[in-house]
């Protein structure tokens, strides 16, 4: 039976499940997405510090932007990097007293806490736009690799928002578990 009632006429839990797993669908070409960006951003920082390292004490010249645009990169790793995190649920949490409580209260304070961070995801989404913005329009630049600075920072309205709906997905589309009964197995 779908979690809304519906399962009333097998026909309606049918299409039912295939809108879900078609969600789904479309959630693991996502997370494909930013775990192959996040992978990407992370390999090139590696390969432009491991270039600058040798370029530092093999040849006594180092680049001088490589210290900027790894950071970037970087920012891009984490926040493409998030999805798959906010997704399987695996993010930090300081949960020690919660789960010593009962499964009842547990769950609450679970989604207690998933709630908490679609909130803050999107006020964090909103409260960068105007920045974002204006970088753009000023067409602000980092100081040595004249990089634009929208690109890096439009990382964070973009992870966020993609973490607060990937979130919102999970709390309202259950997984079918491996038996074809209902179940919370999102991975």
């Amino acid at each position: 039976m779908l979690p809304d009632g519906q399962g009333a006429n097998p026909g309606n839990e049918a299409v039912g499940w295939s809108m879900i797993e078609t969600i789904h669908k479309g959630v693991e070409w996502l997370l494909a997405l930013t775990r192959t960006l996040s992978a990407i951003f992370l390999a090139a920082s590696v390969v432009i510090n491991f270039i600058n390292i040798i370029g530092r004490y093999v040849f006594s010249v180092s680049i001088p932007w490589a210290e900027e645009i790894m950071l970037f990169l970087m920012v891009g790793c984490v926040f493409t990097g998030c999805c798959a995190v906010a997704w399987q649920n695996r993010h930090i949490r300081m949960d020690v007293m919660i789960s010593a409580l009962p499964p009842k209260l547990h769950a609450f304070f679970n989604l207690l806490s998933d709630l908490v961070l679609i909130a803050a995801a999107i006020t964090v989404a909103i409260f960068s736009y105007p920045v974002i913005t204006q970088l753009a329009a000023f067409d602000e630049r980092s100081e040595a690799a004249n990089f634009p600075l929208v690109i890096p920072q439009s990382m964070v309205p973009i992870g966020y928002s993609l973490m607060a709906l990937l979130v919102v997905i999970r709390l309202l589309t259950p997984r079918r578990a491996a038996d074809g009964s209902s179940g919370d197995t999102h991975s």
